[in-house]
């Protein structure tokens, strides 16, 4: 794929490639791999915090239900539990789901060297191939037609190790 832009007179051609990281991702096992284990992980974050948001419900239920027969005093007490058992999951559901929470930071450390590996092989493969832009097709990048023949896809996978 060559571009080729005329400046005052003066020629240049520019080579411009693609790549799905959707693809290459989806062709690299410790990739699948990870994504395996954070789905576990996620169920079992939600699992979690899904059985607390039960008992929770469970005691609002109950408050509701004895309140008539409690004292103010005793009212204000089973609230204040309440009150700081909803605090708790709050608190809960953001360190594990936040955005610094216990998945990100697990995500981070089992994909982020995956994807550095493919952002180099891409630039060793644009240096070698003297490609000026290497665009990516995959989550949402609108390339309106794209030829095969341009896609450098399986160069990438070729290049860590993979196919």
């Amino acid at each position: 794929l060559s571009v080729i832009l005329i400046l005052t007179g003066i020629t240049f051609a520019q080579k411009f490639a693609f790549i799905d990281s959707n693809y290459i991702l989806e062709n690299i096992p410790s990739f699948t791999a990870a994504q395996e284990q954070l789905n576990k992980l996620s169920a079992q974050y939600q699992k979690e915090l899904e059985s607390m948001h039960a008992e929770i419900e469970q005691m609002y239920s109950d408050f509701q239900a004895e309140s008539v027969l409690l004292s103010e005093d005793m009212k204000r007490k089973r609230e204040d539990v309440i009150i700081s058992k909803e605090k708790d999951y709050k608190q809960l559901q953001r360190k594990y789901f936040g955005p610094e929470g216990d998945l990100f930071k697990k995500r981070e450390a089992l994909v982020k060297p995956i994807q550095e590996d493919i952002f180099n092989a891409v630039q060793e493969i644009a240096n070698e191939g003297s490609y000026a832009v290497i665009l990516d097709k995959a989550d949402g990048t609108t390339l309106f037609f794209t030829n095969p023949r341009y896609d450098l896809s399986d160069q990438v996978l070729q290049k860590l190790g993979y196919k």
